[in-house]
Order: structure tokens, then C-alpha cells, then sequence
């Protein structure tokens, strides 16, 4: 009995699930998508909200600072607009087509009998294109995303303050810690069992005080907060090679049984 207790402590994996964000992780900031999201975000609150031009560069950066996104930033200083049209506006007209099937991420995914699950403060619209578009749309067990953040959230800006809500919480989202809070009740996630992969150290930065473990995707080095680094997310099998090597024997009838369990 001792010499079996002993043995489920070694083979006991490191990590049950692998959450990964989407834009400029999943597929390289070098794509062009992101610089293309940036400028439908500009041009929409210049042509939708009427925005001085001039101000709005500056204004999306201090936004982002502040409310997590520039969207989130434009609701909570008074902004009204729906979200659908926002998110229509700004990831509908993307260039899709920059993307192209990944195999190598593909194949490297699927070797992995671990839960895999999205989270990204995108909507669900866009997250289901870009995996589309990568090949991957098979490739996760859960997709948690700014309509599963924000159940209830496409009212005005009127009815927010009816609700009483404060500016920082009308829209949930990284890298604040309700975003994460959400996201482990949701997905039933265990956050000191869980890889977290990310382009944004901030958001890297909350995912640890939360217990993560975290990765900085599209970077070369480590700093605070952050557990590994990878240029790019093709990386993965070399910098962290115990993900493969936790597979068990017995590891496909684990994941068959995971994937069942997901509604």
C-alpha cells in the first residue's frame, strides 16, 4: 500500500488544464490582425462616438491602462453603445484571411490529453473565427470570452448606473481579478494546476497573484511574475517538455472522459 501511495505521488501531473488567451498568442502579433483591430477600434470611435480624432490615439492608450480595454474604457467614462454593434464594427471587418491554418500548434495540442480552454476578453464571434481560421476550432474543451465574462451586458450606459455598478466593473475583463474569479468558476478551474499562456505580461502579472502558473508568449525572457517565456507559442514542447512527459499510459481515456463531462 505504501509502495502505491508512493507511485500516484510521482506520477501525479503537474498541470490538469492549459488556458490560453487568443490574439497575438495563439498566432503572432506579426500577423497584422492586431495593428488592423487597433485602427477599426480608432476609426469607430471617431465615425460611432464622434470623437475628436486627434485625442483618440492617446485616449485608447489611457483607456487600455485603465479599464483593461479601450471598450471597457469608453463605457465606464460615459460612452453609450451597444456591444454587439462595437464588436461587429471592430473585429468584423478584420482580415481574417492573414491567418492560415496552423498544423504544427494543431498537432501540438492535440498531444496533449490535458483540458485546454480559451480565455480571452474578445467576443465569441471573433474567437470562433480565429480558431477557425488556425485550424484549431477542435482543439479546446471550453471557450470562455467577453459574452461568458458578461452574461447580461449589452444595456446602456443609463441602465448600468440604474444598476448601481461602478465605472471599473460595467465590463468584466483581464487583467482584473473578477475576470479570473469568473473564469475558475466557470471553467471549474484549479488555478495551481493550471498554464496559463498569455502575450500580456499585466495580464500575466494578475494570473499569478490568482495562483497561476504563467507563460509570456512572444517574448525571450522572463520577468516578475512570469514562469517561462516563449518567442513563440511553436515553442512550447521545448520549454516545457513535462507537459509530455506527465502523459500517462492511461491518458486518452482521461481526456475522453473530460471532454464528456463538458457541456
Amino acid at each position: 500500500m505504501e509502495h502505491e501511495d508512493s507511485y500516484q505521488l510521482v506520477s501525479e501531473p503537474k498541470y490538469e488544464c492549459l488556458l490560453f488567451d487568443v490574439d497575438d498568442t495563439l498566432y503572432p502579433l506579426s500577423s497584422g490582425l492586431s495593428a488592423q483591430c487597433t485602427k477599426n477600434i480608432i476609426d469607430y470611435m471617431v465615425e460611432k462616438l464622434g470623437i475628436d480624432e486627434a485625442k483618440v490615439p492617446e485616449m485608447c492608450v489611457s483607456l487600455y491602462k485603465e479599464y483593461g480595454t479601450t471598450m471597457a474604457g469608453l463605457r465606464a467614462i460615459g460612452y453609450d453603445f451597444n456591444y454587439d454593434d462595437y464588436h461587429s464594427f471592430v473585429h468584423g471587418r478584420l482580415p481574417y484571411e492573414l491567418l492560415k491554418t496552423d498544423h504544427v500548434l494543431r498537432n501540438l495540442l492535440r498531444s496533449l490529453p490535458v483540458r485546454k480552454v480559451i480565455f480571452s476578453n474578445a467576443n465569441e464571434a471573433h474567437v470562433a473565427k480565429v480558431l477557425s481560421r488556425l485550424g484549431l476550432e477542435d482543439c479546446f474543451d471550453d471557450i470562455i470570452c467577453f459574452e461568458t465574462l458578461n452574461p447580461t451586458r449589452n444595456s446602456s450606459v443609463a441602465q448600468d448606473n440604474v444598476n448601481g455598478e461602478s465605472p471599473r466593473t460595467l465590463v468584466v475583463c483581464k487583467p482584473f481579478e473578477e475576470a479570473y474569479e469568473q473564469a475558475f468558476k466557470i471553467a471549474n478551474i484549479n488555478p495551481q494546476k493550471t498554464l496559463f499562456f498569455d502575450d500580456s505580461v499585466r495580464n500575466l502579472e494578475t494570473a499569478k497573484i490568482m495562483g497561476l502558473h504563467t507563460v509570456w508568449v512572444g517574448a525571450s525572457h522572463r520577468t516578475k511574475g512570469i514562469d517561462y517565456a516563449l518567442e513563440s507559442i511553436h515553442n512550447m514542447k521545448e520549454a516545457l517538455p513535462e507537459l509530455w512527459e506527465d502523459i500517462k499510459p492511461d491518458a486518452r481515456i482521461s481526456e475522453k472522459t473530460a471532454i464528456e463531462v463538458r457541456v
